[in-house]
């Protein structure tokens, strides 16, 4: 590049960039290249992050230089964006690179969001994990942080029997709260809360239908009389009303909209609603009134 850039513009203002930055190589402080290898035979390799925090400043302009080290050598050069196809997951979002990709099929055509926008979103992973939620089967999630919600899992692993009682508690009125699907009688029910678990919180949890089901049957006083025969998910709930009115005033809308996939009008009257369509009916009470006046009451 410098040999060539003799006589032109770009004379003595081609930089090789030390360190972890983007790109390898700049140019009048405005261009860059990206320099990317492979020892297989084949144009594909997994490139920088979507984030691109480490971008030099000022660079707005930035073409792959990608190098086949076979027999033969091979070299091509793109426009940076024209080579991205998809992104895949290390230990962050990173676009997948592909020099052979056709026009009109990088990962920005999917989007319909050109890359020069969207490398300047506030939180560009947003987009790309709501485009990737449509190809969800039921009970999959996107399983990096798609900073929806601000915390950090760390690395660290834990198994939900290691946890203190009060945090087990906390995460289980919390998933009925987000899940209330796990009232119903779907095999599937507690899938989707696994995947929030280990996402979102870093938790393992072996057997998680017993953290609901587990203990047999309670009883219910309600208006003077007992109800006995209460499934044990419903009993426990019964019994923390005060922590799951908190929880739910608590949650932001966004949040509760992502997991309910609805809008938002009234979260106690749209939960208990969720409620009442997942957990159909209890013998001898009205589960949805009793619902709706324990959450009235200010002294439950």
């Amino acid at each position: 590049m410098n040999e060539n850039a003799k006589g032109t513009p770009f004379e003595n203002s081609i930089e090789l960039i030390s360190g972890q930055k983007f790109p390898d190589i700049i140019a009048n402080k405005f261009y860059g290249v990206e320099v990317k290898t492979t020892s297989k035979n084949y144009w594909t390799s997994t490139g920088n992050s979507i984030l691109e925090s480490t971008r030099v400043d000022g660079i707005e302009r930035i073409f792959m230089l990608f190098g086949k080290m076979v027999n033969p050598v091979e070299f091509k050069c793109r426009p940076y964006e024209d080579c991205l196809s998809d992104v895949v997951v290390t230990h962050s979002p990173r676009y997948l690179i592909n020099m052979d990709l056709q026009v009109g099929q990088t990962i920005f055509d999917k989007l319909d969001i050109p890359y020069d926008t969207l490398r300047n979103y506030p939180n560009p992973i947003k987009p790309i994990t709501d485009y990737y939620r449509q190809f969800l089967k039921k009970g999959e999630e996107v399983w990096w942080l798609d900073q929806e919600e601000p915390k950090s899992t760390g690395l660290i692993i834990t198994l939900w029997n290691n946890l203190p009682v009060e945090i087990r508690k906390h995460y289980m009125l919390k998933s009925m709260i987000l899940f209330p699907e796990v009232f119903s009688n779907r095999p599937d029910k507690f899938n989707r809360l696994a995947v929030w678990l280990v996402n979102s919180e870093g938790i393992v949890c072996p057997n998680i239908r017993d953290v609901f089901t587990a203990g047999g049957q309670g009883i219910i006083e309600w208006k003077g009389k007992q109800y006995v025969g209460i499934p044990q998910i419903i009993f426990r709930l019964s019994n923390s009303i005060c922590e799951l009115k908190y929880i739910l005033k608590e949650t932001d809308v966004d949040i509760l909209e992502k997991y309910w996939n609805m809008s938002v009008n009234n979260k106690t009257d749209d939960w208990i609603s969720l409620v009442k369509d997942s957990y159909k009916s209890l013998k001898f009470i009205n589960f949805v009134e009793y619902l709706k006046d324990k959450f009235a009451s200010p002294q439950s």
